[in-house]
């Protein structure tokens, strides 16, 4: 078991640039070749579902190498009891962020009423997250899209972190600057068919310069993440990028 360390601002200062969760990608062996790369991006497990945690392997899923820090855990799951449990766990296991899924728009992951279909139920995930605020002291961050289906107004994004932040406390938000279709197409499709919206995330730190806005999706080079973060946005994720380059 990962030796639990105290919290420190090690999360909050490494999340400038992040490696996004990655499902069949981030293991933990991908997680330490990232180290070998850069001692101070965030890096992100794959999303562990709560009901893995609960009863499942803990080792299995939770284990890793403190060379690894700072690492965020991410879990996928929608009841606050049970997402309490999983995020009071990722403490307890040494991870530096608690990060909730609401962005996965897979099928399976649709079935077990997670992932970017709850960002039709904004009060949910604000509930889900003041009980994983209230179970830990470490970060809880949310990553997002910017819509999914038909509601991808900019109107419905600022809804939907308006509340999640006001109700349930969340200060750091990392916004997948594409909308999801959660019929219809696959996640690979979904990761690239949706057209980017940059511009909307942009928006959105404007309209919340108190909360951390992070942004993901497209990002294929440091020299984007370094324009990103310029224009004025908190933090940048890349994904597939830092695997495949």
């Amino acid at each position: 078991m990962t030796q639990a360390h105290s919290p420190s601002d090690l999360a909050e200062r490494a999340a400038r640039f992040s490696v996004a969760p990655m499902m069949d990608w981030t293991d933990r062996h991908c997680r330490a070749f990232h180290r070998l790369m850069t001692r101070h991006a965030l890096l992100y497990t794959e999303m562990v579902t709560t009901g893995a945690l609960k009863h499942g392997d803990v080792p299995r899923h939770l284990d890793f190498s403190p060379r690894e820090h700072p690492v965020a855990l991410q879990l996928g799951g929608s009841e606050p009891e049970d997402m309490a449990l999983a995020a009071k766990l990722g403490q307890d296991w040494g991870y530096d962020e608690i990060n909730m899924n609401v962005g996965c728009p897979s099928d399976r992951v649709q079935r077990g009423t997670f992932g970017a279909c709850l960002m039709a139920e904004p009060d949910l995930v604000a509930q889900n997250v003041a009980a994983m605020k209230d179970a830990v002291s470490i970060p809880v961050t949310v990553k997002c899209r910017i819509g999914i289906d038909d509601q991808d107004s900019e109107a419905a994004l600022t809804d939907f972190i308006g509340r999640v932040s006001e109700t349930g406390g969340c200060e750091r938000f990392i916004v997948h600057a594409r909308k999801a279709w959660l019929q219809g197409l696959s996640p690979k499709e979904n990761r690239d068919i949706p057209p980017l919206n940059y511009d909307r995330v942009h928006r959105l730190k404007q309209q919340f310069p108190d909360l951390h806005i992070g942004i993901n999706g497209g990002v294929k080079d440091v020299p984007t993440a370094v324009e990103l973060l310029n224009a004025g946005l908190d933090s940048v994720m890349v994904g597939r990028a830092a695997y495949q380059d």
